[in-house]
C-alpha cells in the first residue's frame, strides 16, 4: 500500500479529477468566444499568458490520471527528495508528487501558482491529504518565485504552467539539476523552443515524447 492508494489521498483525488472532468475551460465565456487560432497563440505567447490564464482561475487545468500516476512512479523510482513544480493550479499533480516524497521518506516540493484563489485551494486540499508539510507554496510570477532559494540539488521538475516559458523556467532551475534529474513536461507541443532545447544532447539533456502530452526528459549533467 501506498499514500497514493489509501485514505486519504486516495479518495480526495477521486473526487478531484471528477471535478475537473466537469469543469471544462470551454465553458468560460471569456476562452469559448476564442478562435482555435486565437486560443493557441495565447498559450504560445510570452507576454499575454497572465491574462489569459487569468481567465481560467475556476477551473483546475488538471493533469490527466495516467500523467498523476506516472509523476508517482517517476519521483518514486529516482527516489527523489526535491522537487520543483511550475504551475500548482489545484493540486492534482502537487497531491501525487508530495505523495512519492512521503513514501520516498520526506522531502521538499516547492511549486508556484500566480493566481491567489487557486492557491488558496490548493493549500486546502494539500492539507486534506495531509501533505501540506512537505509542500512550500509560492505565490507569484514564477519567473521571480523560482529564481531564489531554491534547494542545492533538484531530483525532479514537472513543468505545468504556462507553456511559453518553459524555456525559462528550465533555466532558472537547470545549475541545481542533480545528473540524471527528471523533468516532465505537459502539453510541451505548444513550446518548441523548449522542445528543441531538451531534444538536443548538445544541451545536457536525452529527451522522449512520452503518451500523447508529456515530454520527458532527463539532465545528464
Amino acid at each position: 500500500m501506498t499514500t497514493l492508494t489509501t485514505t486519504p489521498v486516495a479518495p480526495l483525488l477521486d473526487r478531484l479529477f471528477k471535478e475537473a472532468a466537469m469543469a471544462s475551460p470551454v465553458t468560460s465565456p471569456a476562452i469559448a468566444d476564442l478562435s482555435p487560432a486565437e486560443r493557441s497563440r495565447l498559450m504560445r505567447s510570452k507576454t499575454d499568458y497572465r491574462d489569459f490564464y487569468g481567465h481560467l482561475k475556476d477551473f483546475p487545468l488538471a493533469i490527466s490520471r495516467e500523467t498523476g500516476a506516472l509523476l508517482y512512479m517517476l519521483a518514486r523510482s529516482c527516489g527523489a527528495r526535491t522537487i520543483v513544480e511550475f504551475g500548482t493550479s489545484f493540486g492534482i499533480s502537487t497531491l501525487h508528487l508530495a505523495a512519492a516524497l512521503r513514501d520516498n521518506g520526506g522531502g521538499r516540493l516547492i511549486t508556484s501558482e500566480f493566481e491567489p484563489s487557486k492557491v488558496a485551494r490548493a493549500r486546502d486540499n494539500l492539507t486534506a491529504g495531509g501533505l501540506i508539510d512537505l509542500v512550500e507554496i509560492r505565490e507569484g510570477d514564477a519567473l521571480q518565485t523560482l529564481s531564489v532559494d531554491l534547494p542545492e540539488t533538484v531530483d525532479l521538475v514537472l513543468l505545468d504552467g504556462a507553456k511559453a516559458l518553459y524555456p525559462e523556467i528550465l533555466s532558472l532551475v537547470e545549475s541545481r539539476l542533480r545528473p540524471g534529474a527528471l523533468i516532465v513536461a505537459d502539453n510541451a507541443d505548444y513550446c518548441p523552443d523548449y522542445l528543441a532545447r531538451v531534444r538536443s544532447p548538445a544541451n545536457g539533456y536525452m529527451s522522449t515524447p512520452f503518451a500523447e502530452d508529456v515530454e520527458l526528459s532527463m539532465w545528464l549533467g
